[in-house]
């Protein structure tokens, strides 16, 4: 069974920012979930990412906190804007979100792929956030983790495969299988096997159906939206000049993805508290996550 969410204080709404990146309209809609001072939530990018996964903390949050919960440009249940992916965009759509929505914010929260992000935003915006935490913080997709920075010639080149209008439309839909996603998630994005049904697998598949959703897993999982380079270039983004960050690190977070998350928390720049759950402790164990963020 799932944990039981809390009911929602204050209303779930929805709030469409028209942003405007690098030369190109984008369209960003918001969840807007309950009362209190403002909190910025950013889902993980992955092929499965959208708004929707930050929803079970937001609700955990909304009796503290009015959560804005934008969808990341190239990710979300609904059809991909025709930006290019690639890092500096997505940094200047933090700050095209931040000037829209310019808060200030007294909580900042980003899971996987996003945490480096809004690091970096906060850095961009002194002021904008009182506090940071980052849930299973990641710097390196997944090509990279698992195959190492020696075959890096291969990951262009498997981008652009998936890239290409018939041929990279086909091995995506092969890649984005109900079965695959499940086994996905089993491995490494859900703790608990269980937790994995068939309800939660079709949610997931619907996010992967969106119209050009091949681009946002194409980039992020050949490494194309990673914003360092090295574990060294990761770890200087933190330290003076920043809010305070807190670090949740999940329990069974993949061996790999846990071992950065390790050397970020053994540079005594960050604190942190250990959380239930893997890659997607947010969503699968909202409730625990929520007491880490509340924690003193």
């Amino acid at each position: 069974m799932r944990p039981r969410v809390e009911a929602t204080h204050g209303p779930l709404t929805t709030r469409t920012l028209d942003l405007t990146v690098a030369g190109h309209r984008v369209a960003t809609p918001c969840a807007v979930i309950g009362e209190g001072a403002d909190a910025l939530l950013l889902p993980a990018l992955s092929s499965i990412s959208a708004r929707e996964e930050m929803r079970p903390l937001a609700r955990e949050l909304s009796a503290t906190y009015r959560c804005l919960v934008p969808d990341w440009p190239g990710f979300g249940a609904h059809p991909r804007a025709r930006l290019p992916l690639n890092p500096a965009n997505l940094h200047a759509f933090l700050d095209a979100l931040l000037a829209a929505a310019p808060g200030p914010y007294a909580l900042g929260v980003a899971a996987g792929h996003a945490a480096p992000y809004l690091v970096a935003a906060a850095r961009r915006h002194p002021g904008a956030f009182a506090r940071l935490v980052l849930v299973a913080p990641t710097w390196r997709g997944p090509l990279p983790t698992a195959m190492g920075p020696e075959r890096a010639a291969w990951f262009g080149r498997i981008r652009r495969a998936v890239e290409m209008p018939l041929l990279g439309e086909a091995l995506y839909r092969i890649n984005i299988s109900p079965p695959i996603i499940g086994r996905m998630m089993r491995a490494h994005v859900y703790a608990e096997p269980a937790h994995v049904t068939p309800a939660v697998i079709a949610a997931k598949h619907r996010i992967t159906r969106q119209s050009r959703g091949r681009f946002g897993t194409a980039a992020f999982v050949t490494g194309g939206l990673d914003p360092a380079t090295s574990r060294e270039e990761f770890l200087a983004s933190f330290g003076d000049g920043l809010p305070p960050v807190r670090v949740l690190r999940p329990e069974k977070a993949p061996r790999r993805s846990g071992a950065e998350m390790d050397a970020l928390i053994g540079t005594g720049r960050v604190s942190a508290l250990t959380v239930p759950g893997a890659l997607s402790a947010h969503e699968e164990f909202s409730r625990d996550v929520a007491a880490a963020i509340r924690a003193p």
